[in-house]
């Protein structure tokens, strides 16, 4: 699991039927408590909006979020918001 901080939205006129009405979020990825690089991540928690600290899971487990979609066509999805970081 991966922190990041979401940073803007995804408008797209042409995607996968398997996320028709899932938001797509642009997410700058927290790496040891320096700015990684952007991704686009799917909204798990259909609640997640731009300056949100959140909690990211990757890969196979990226479709776990959206039971309704067999085969899910993203690598990363966002399941959780983080209310604070300490350093």
């Amino acid at each position: 699991m991966d922190i990041g901080k979401v940073v803007g939205t995804v408008v797209s006129t042409n995607k996968d039927p398997n996320l028709k009405g899932i938001k797509l979020l642009v997410v700058q990825e927290i790496v040891n408590g320096e700015p990684g690089i952007l991704i686009v991540s799917a909204d798990g928690t259909r609640q997640a909006g731009p300056g949100d600290f959140v909690y990211l899971i990757s890969k196979k487990e990226a479709g776990l979020p959206f039971p309704e979609c067999r085969l899910f066509p993203s690598d990363s999805s966002i399941v959780g918001f983080i209310d604070r970081i300490n350093k």
